[in-house]
């Protein structure tokens, strides 16, 4: 059991943060799943798992020179609060509402994203500056109420403002890091984190989430945002129709 959730926290450190996320989902999916824990407690382990990779992964991808601070600002003025919000009400809200909605915003934003992979050319996205702000609100509403890491609305917005694949990645961890520690803070307060799983997983997410920041920085830019943007979007798709089947 141990090496196994050492090598799924490899796969998952290595693939998301080159997706731009935290991982919330993919964690949650293997503390629930293969560890057995109870849902709250998978919350709370999950970002306690998620944050360290995300530190790592963040500053390899700053060294790469990808990283977008302004984008990543402006997103946090409104995830940050949203974040607190989704916290102190997560309690209040009935599980088949926030089933649903998140359901639909991954889908809505899915689509988006593949729609936008093929666009002809170098066409940029219409929409306004300010809808980064409803991106950066929609992340915290997820990191808040249910302990995911947020990465999904995050990602959608800097692709669909211009940004290429390895600058919406690096842009995306800088932002998750924070959403993560008030995460971890609130829902460590409603659910017990379980360290020896936590640690395991940890230790392979951090592997994963070091060297593939290096990796993707010897590639064309483009060729990689060609390839990975669509697969965004339809791992956003899938997540979607999960979360209510």
């Amino acid at each position: 059991m141990a090496a196994l959730l050492i090598f799924l926290g490899f796969l998952v450190g290595a693939f998301i943060i080159s997706m731009g996320g935290g991982g919330g989902a993919f964690y949650l999916g293997i503390l629930v799943s293969i560890a057995h824990l109870s849902p709250s407690s998978a919350a709370a382990t999950s970002l306690f798992t998620a944050l360290p990779a995300l530190i790592v992964g963040t500053y390899s991808h700053y060294r790469t020179g990808n990283m977008r601070f302004s984008y990543g600002n402006k997103l946090l003025i409104t995830a940050l609060p949203a974040t607190i919000i989704g916290s102190l009400s997560s309690q209040y809200i009935p599980v088949i509402i926030y089933t649903w909605a998140i359901a639909i915003i991954l889908f809505i934003l899915g689509i988006q994203t593949i729609r936008q992979s093929f666009l002809k050319g170098s066409k940029k996205s219409r929409l306004k500056p300010w809808t980064v702000y409803l991106f950066g609100a929609l992340s915290g509403l997820m990191v808040g109420i249910a302990g995911m890491s947020g990465g999904g609305p995050v990602m959608a917005g800097l692709l669909l403002l211009g940004l290429n694949m390895p600058q919406s990645a690096a842009t995306s961890s800088y932002v998750l890091i924070a959403l993560s520690i008030i995460g971890l803070f609130f829902h460590s307060t409603q659910g017990n984190i379980d360290w020896q799983v936590g640690l395991l997983v940890m230790a392979g997410s951090l592997v994963g989430a070091a060297i593939m920041p290096r990796i993707l920085a010897h590639f064309d830019p483009r060729k990689v945002t060609a390839i990975l943007r669509p697969i965004m979007g339809i791992i956003m798709v899938i997540m979607a129709i999960q979360f209510v089947i």
